[in-house]
């Protein structure tokens, strides 16, 4: 059975490195496969693992409501769907790649998002870990293109703006129709003095991140995670986070 890990926060939060870091320390640790979803329009988590699918779940998605999904003579859509989804991940070293790709425009999908949902139900069973990289409206998961998350994380800055963000998204999570096991802030690109927003106390917290250089130099050369010293704070502090993750994964549900 598959443990679904969840990680959103708007833009800027630092949010994908966080996702990224999470894959990165789950193969490192042996933990077992790992699915990476990237869930955010922006498609950011191919380049932050250093892999890119040849295509994304909303092409797929187009071609199936227009007809133009190419199948064998005989084969249902269903499966024609399946067939294009699985072509669409793509292989790295201990995990694979999918990816979602742009907002939905103005036409039905209901159809091709239980298909979806279908195909990532029938195939986080061939992984041990599923990483959700989401934009901060979880539009993914609004639309229950997944049936469960086990850990939904949501990274926010550091400061009033930060915690006020982390409240809508953690208060949107708790209307979205799914189950999801877990909430918690994982705080980012906390300063030196470790200081965290004068409320930070009132939230269920996963940890915090350390602001880091050698995160903000990746970024600008447009490097991937697993060039981080291992070190590095960032890949440090996340790394305490995953082991408690993996220790609550572990632990029956309540």
């Amino acid at each position: 059975m598959s443990t679904t890990i969840a990680i959103s926060g708007k833009g800027g939060s630092g949010k994908t490195t966080i996702a990224a870091l999470i894959v990165r320390l789950i193969v490192e640790r042996a933990q077992g496969s790992v699915l990476a979803v990237d869930a955010d329009p922006n498609a950011c988590l191919g380049l932050a693992l250093g892999l890119e699918p040849e295509t994304t779940i909303s092409q797929i998605c187009d071609e199936t409501l227009k007809g133009r999904l190419s199948s064998e003579p005989g084969v249902s859509r269903e499966r024609a769907f399946q067939y294009a989804v699985h072509r669409a991940i793509a292989e790295g070293r201990g995990f694979d790649l999918l990816a979602m790709g742009h907002t939905e425009g103005p036409k039905c999908y209901c159809a091709v998002n239980h298909l979806l949902r279908s195909y990532l139900d029938s195939a986080s069973g061939d992984y041990r870990f599923v990483v959700l990289d989401n934009e901060a409206g979880m539009e993914h998961l609004s639309r229950r293109t997944t049936t469960g998350v086990d850990f939904l994380l949501v990274a926010a800055e550091a400061t009033v703006v930060g915690a006020r963000t982390a409240e809508r998204i953690l208060g949107l999570s708790e209307r979205l129709p799914i189950t999801i096991r877990d909430r918690r802030v994982l705080w980012n690109k906390v300063a030196a003095s470790g200081a965290l927003p004068p409320d930070a106390d009132r939230f269920p917290t996963a940890g915090a991140v350390p602001y880091d250089q050698a995160v903000a130099d990746l970024a600008t050369r447009g490097g991937t995670v697993f060039e981080l010293p291992a070190d590095s704070p960032s890949v440090g502090a996340v790394g305490e986070t995953v082991t408690e993750l993996l220790g609550a994964a572990r632990a029956p549900a309540t």
